[in-house]
């Protein structure tokens, strides 16, 4: 784990599977052969080095007879997981009344499907192992929560249009996620633009934009570049962004135009 509230959660789990063991009489090799893992790995996860997965809690909480309180902790360890920017990232999204992005390499993350999110990852360079993309695949779609919050709240998206056609995962997965655009663009909420390639004027040639309008009234902006993700809170700093993204969205096609431009293109996909 990167960070010390994941490492605390970890060590938390762990101390009470241990104390359910003991209190069972049983020894650690003991523990994990009912529970089909080995002693090593109970071992592991009772120290808080490594995560136990929801079949090994599930398990755990049958054979020692927990009564669901163990397997209730999976939903803590989820969120561990996830990395901290991530964590830190969906923290601010569930405290916005307002959310607006552009994109412009990529469909954004509260978009994406999970098909397309794992293509994404899967060509990260360095390359990610399999447990790293399921984490970072996972932590991504968990934040797509904000779209069901009560109240909800107002979601604007502009998107590239080479970001609808850049076949990200092969045509199936883009076919589907573009079907996810239109299925998502339908809600009340939600507004999706798309920037026309032959657009002469755009506001946008510095890269993507994140704003988050807080309901204590204050508005954040976030940027993530190759290594680094950062949010912007300095006044003048974040002016900046809500004017660039404003100009953005009026140089776009409309929502109405824009689910009718992706449908063209989903269109050109199915031919």
């Amino acid at each position: 784990m990167e960070d010390e509230e994941a490492e605390a959660v970890l060590k938390a789990v762990g101390r009470q599977i241990k104390m359910w063991r003991e209190a069972a009489g049983l020894t650690q090799p003991e523990f994990g052969e009912a529970i089909g893992y080995g002693g090593e790995m109970v071992s592991s996860v009772e120290r808080g080095r490594r995560s136990p997965k929801p079949d090994f809690l599930d398990k755990a909480d049958e054979v020692l007879g927990a009564g669901g309180k163990i397997s209730a902790m999976k939903k803590d360890l989820e969120e561990a997981r996830y990395p901290k920017k991530v964590r830190d990232l969906a923290k601010l999204e569930d405290e916005a009344v307002e959310f607006g992005a552009y994109g412009s390499h990529n469909i954004h993350g509260l978009l994406q499907t999970p098909e397309y999110a794992r293509a994404l990852f899967t060509g990260r360079q360095p390359p990610y192992s399999e447990d790293e993309i399921d984490r970072q695949v996972s932590a991504r779609i968990a934040r797509q929560r904000v779209f069901e919050r009560t109240p909800a709240p107002l979601l604007t998206f502009v998107q590239e249009e080479v970001t609808l056609r850049r076949p990200i995962g092969g045509r199936m997965v883009l076919r589907r996620q573009l079907e996810h655009l239109l299925e998502i663009g339908t809600l009340r909420h939600v507004r999706i633009q798309v920037m026309p390639t032959s657009c002469e004027d755009h506001a946008g040639m510095s890269g993507p934009i994140r704003l988050l309008k807080l309901r204590d009234g204050k508005t954040l902006g976030h940027s993530e570049a190759q290594l680094h993700s950062r949010v912007i809170s300095d006044p003048r700093e974040v002016q900046i962004l809500e004017m660039r993204y404003g100009m953005i969205r009026a140089q776009a096609l409309t929502p109405r135009e824009s689910l009718a431009f992706i449908e063209k293109v989903l269109g050109e996909e199915e031919t």
